[in-house]
């Protein structure tokens, strides 16, 4: 099972709350098929908008320290031994509990870290992409699916990991 993160990153934006709830439905499938175990919400500041979405779905709400990572902030909180790192606004595109379920059966101990593809128009971000698959990653994304203790260890991996492509995809309406 995993955990899903999803963090806010503009909580008072008048789309953060649609956006919120895009991602959060898409977990809804990973949750019926026993993948998906908790849901956590990571914001700067809360809102009573994002509560009260956090209420009515059961995720729970963390607000993060300034200058922390969310990504860290949210792996306290997280139960499960994997956390699936989102963007509010992220929608899994179909064919993802199959891919993860199958990753985290088959992965070895020292295997932390699988990235999901994202759509990237950006010339930049796809080269940077090519340079982590030879260097390795030092930070985690939205996209990536990385064991817990790894993200509580560090807000950066050391040594850099590598990460393991995967063939499931991240979409944003």
């Amino acid at each position: 099972m995993i955990s899903g993160l999803i963090h806010v990153a503009r909580p008072g934006d008048a789309l953060a709350v649609d956006r919120l709830a895009d991602s959060l439905a898409a977990l809804v499938a990973g949750v019926a098929a026993g993948l998906v175990g908790d849901a956590v919400i990571v914001v700067p500041t809360s809102t009573e908008a994002i509560e009260a979405v956090a209420e009515a779905t059961g995720a729970t709400l963390v607000v993060r320290t300034r200058g922390a990572s969310p990504w860290t902030a949210g792996a306290r909180i997280a139960r499960r031994e994997w956390v699936l790192c989102l963007e509010a606004g992220d929608v899994l595109a179909e064919g993802w509990i199959r891919t993860l379920d199958r990753f985290i059966g088959m992965a070895r101990p020292d295997v932390a870290l699988g990235r999901l593809r994202r759509p990237h128009t950006r010339l930049p971000i796809r080269l940077a992409a090519r340079g982590e698959a030879v260097v390795g990653v030092s930070r985690p994304r939205p996209g990536d699916l990385v064991r817990r203790d790894r993200l509580l260890a560090e807000p950066t991996f050391s040594p850099r990991l590598r990460p393991r492509r995967l063939s499931a995809r991240i979409d944003r309406p």
